[in-house]
């Protein structure tokens, strides 16, 4: 088993210090899913901010919204390092500071207050972060990062995914061991492993929480690890016994606003290496998509049942020692540090604007919405399939127009009708296999 400080290294807060969602450091996404020649929009707890590359060539964030009129600069373009307003042509550098506008007269001077404001933003283990709090106490060292990651022997996987629930709904479900029996049954877990846990919580701060778990159906299970770090990651370690193997579960959440959310998911381990230096990440892809498919529609209705009952989580759930006690904790972590949150639903107390969250909020999106068009990868390859699904359907079409005007024997014409119909059921191989980046697997 690892120490805690060969797992990761944790966001340092002072326990003192009043908790502030603003003074932490929050993943945005993969370097490499973030794109370079277009700005890229997202959100914190439903605050607008927009990325792009600025002259140096570094990733900066920016306010999304124009200081002229309050347009939507993620709307705009990417121009020699500099953010272009779509709506009148205003460019801003990564600091910020508006440099050019194209309606104002060559000798007249830029208006002091044509600025937006612009946050700290790092790249550390292939994550791009973003500081949206006070810049005089952000510290690099204290990004949530995990070092075993560095270190030869362990590979890794990443993927990302947009979720149709509130943040808190995400951590709680990956700090909870009980459920892979269930609800991944076929995929990760098995009816007939469901059991009572052993729960011990080792520490219990407003830093997070560190505990650790194992199974009890046999004597002597192994124990496994789990840490929460406030307020955005949960670290999941499985060991696989005296060999010294492990699986590790990195999971961040960026709470992008009321009901929506998403995942930034790191799986590792170090043993095996060739099963995934061999697959492309699109490929492996495939399989989280199954895997976490499996929780999404469930927590965001589990979100609209518990705002329609209007109680708290103390008089909805009926908690066992055996499975919820981390989840339990983590709801009472929210009601301690609820007071600097935006939002939040603890155990017994809760802060949420008037607007409750839509039954088909988010709910209808499809695999395309959430994953596909956010990840580098799997986006490319959609793209390219569907470039060769036309293709196919091109030739087969411009074949049957072929067979129909040529003078030829009949040779010459089952020939055509033999390429056209290869050529369509080609297009339909790429049609099904396309429809793996837009479906979910349930569909």
């Amino acid at each position: 088993m690892f120490t805690h400080d060969e797992l990761l290294t944790s966001a340092t807060t002072d326990d003192k210090q009043k908790f502030n969602w603003r003074n932490f450091w929050y993943p945005v996404a993969f370097v490499q899913d973030i794109p370079v020649d277009r700005p890229c929009g997202f959100s914190l707890y439903d605050e607008p901010l927009v990325l792009f590359k600025n002259q140096q060539g570094n990733f900066t964030c920016l306010q999304d919204c124009c200081a002229h009129r309050a347009a939507k600069l993620s709307d705009g373009r990417v121009t020699d390092g500099k953010i272009e307003c779509l709506y009148h042509g205003w460019q801003y550098g990564g600091d910020g500071k508006c440099l050019y506008i194209p309606q104002l007269p060559a000798d007249a001077k830029i208006p002091t207050k044509a600025c937006v404001q612009s946050f700290l933003t790092v790249e550390r283990q292939g994550i791009l972060w973003v500081w949206p709090g006070k810049l005089e106490i952000a510290e690099i060292e204290s990004i949530p990062i995990v070092p075993v990651l560095d270190k030869p022997g362990y590979i890794h996987t990443d993927y990302m995914v947009d979720l149709p629930h509130d943040q808190t709904y995400l951590i709680e479900n990956v700090l909870d061991p009980a459920h892979v029996s269930i609800i991944h049954h076929g995929s990760q877990g098995n009816r007939k492993d469901a059991q009572p846990l052993e729960i011990e919580i080792i520490e219990n701060s407003t830093r997070g929480i560190r505990a650790k778990w194992r199974g009890t159906k046999k004597p002597d299970q192994v124990w496994h690890d789990v840490e929460f770090v406030a307020p955005n990651l949960v670290h999941n370690i499985i060991n696989l016994g005296q060999r010294g193997w492990c699986v590790g579960l990195v999971s961040y959440g960026v709470p992008l606003g009321k009901g929506r959310c998403r995942l930034l998911f790191r799986g590792y381990r170090n043993f095996l290496p060739f099963t995934l230096q061999f697959q492309p990440r699109w490929f492996q892809h495939f399989k989280w998509n199954k895997i976490l498919e499996q929780d999404f529609d469930v927590i965001a209705r589990q979100q609209q049942q518990i705002e329609q009952l209007g109680k708290s989580l103390k008089e909805i759930y009926l908690p066992l020692k055996t499975t919820d006690t981390l989840v339990i904790a983590y709801r009472k972590w929210l009601d301690q540090v609820g007071d600097g949150l935006p939002f939040y639903q603890g155990y017994a107390t809760s802060k949420y604007p008037e607007e409750k969250i839509s039954p088909n909020n988010f709910l209808l999106q499809d695999r395309f919405s959430r994953h596909t068009q956010i990840c580098s990868s799997c986006h490319q390859t959609y793209q390219i399939i569907t470039r060769l699904e036309q293709a196919a359907i091109s030739f087969a079409v411009g074949i049957a127009a072929l067979a129909i005007v040529i003078d030829g024997s009949g040779y010459q014409k089952i020939t055509a009708l033999i390429a056209c119909l290869l050529s369509l059921a080609l297009a339909g191989i790429f049609d099904q296999f396309k429809i793996r980046f837009e479906h979910s697997y349930q569909d």
